[in-house]
């Protein structure tokens, strides 16, 4: 009898209440009830887990990143009463964005990635990209027909981390597919940014005024700002490597 209940478990999918039944072997005095519920409660957990795995999949992140390996050490300047209002994730449901900005190597993809999975517990989807590599995946899309398809995919993702935000001039295509992306989320899913250039000076790199602050519009006023600033964190490892200790570049942590 327990054989055929746990291949109509495995039947109907229930793999997390085969896993627990499993595991009730000599619990016969336990009330029905409470050993049903024990079962129930494991395949909750195990759906959980799983969808949790599926949507850091879809992600892509850079890195494997927690909040809570976050290196509040050494000489940069974190915002930590931001960092803990935005860990909550209710930024995202209000549909605001973030501007992580700083020198390069001082963690801004970590944080990055470390609050798309904050999202993804939360049951939010996340997606990462550098933006020049997404700039070019549109290029693509324009020349194959599926412009189209393509934002109507991005325009679904409830958080857009795009890193290495501006790092060259735009070319007019590129002004407008951002512009397009932007409109598309604007008070209607969130964004983080990844840059080491001030607000101030995204004009000029975007080229074209009147699209530019057409961006800005849908992107700035409503977002959280949160500014790095102190040595990379690369140079920390660099410096602890020759004392002996090999530091992870995204954490500044000693492993």
């Amino acid at each position: 009898m327990r054989q055929l209940t746990l291949d109509k478990l495995a039947e109907l999918s229930l793999k997390g209440m085969v896993g627990a039944l499993e595991h009730q072997a000599g619990m016969e005095e336990i009330p029905f009830e409470d050993r049903l519920l024990m079962l129930l409660d494991a395949e909750e957990l195990y759906r959980k887990e799983r969808s949790l795995e599926w949507r850091l999949k879809a992600a892509g992140l850079r890195q494997n990143a927690r909040l809570e390996e976050l290196d509040v050490r050494g000489s940069r300047t974190l915002d930590r009463s931001l960092l803990t209002t935005l860990a909550s994730c209710r930024w995202i449901k209000e549909k605001r964005n973030l501007i992580l900005s700083g020198p390069a190597g001082i963690g801004k993809t970590f944080i990055a990635c470390a609050l798309a999975r904050k999202a993804c517990e939360a049951q939010f989807s996340a997606r990462h990209y550098r933006l020049p590599r997404l700039l070019t995946e549109l290029s693509i899309a324009r020349g194959q027909g599926t412009l189209r398809t393509k934002f109507a995919s991005l325009a679904r993702i409830d958080l857009l981390i795009l890193d290495d935000w501006l790092l060259a001039p735009l070319e007019p295509t590129e002004r407008r597919d951002l512009l397009e992306l932007m409109d598309d989320r604007y008070d209607k899913r969130s964004v983080i940014i990844c840059t080491q250039l001030p607000v101030e000076n995204w004009h000029a790199v975007i080229g074209d005024p009147t699209l530019a602050d057409a961006i800005l519009d849908r992107l700035v006023h409503n977002a959280y700002r949160f500014s790095m600033e102190g040595e990379s964190m690369r140079k920390a490892k660099g410096i602890r490597a020759q004392s002996g200790g090999i530091i992870d570049s995204s954490t500044g942590l000693q492993v």
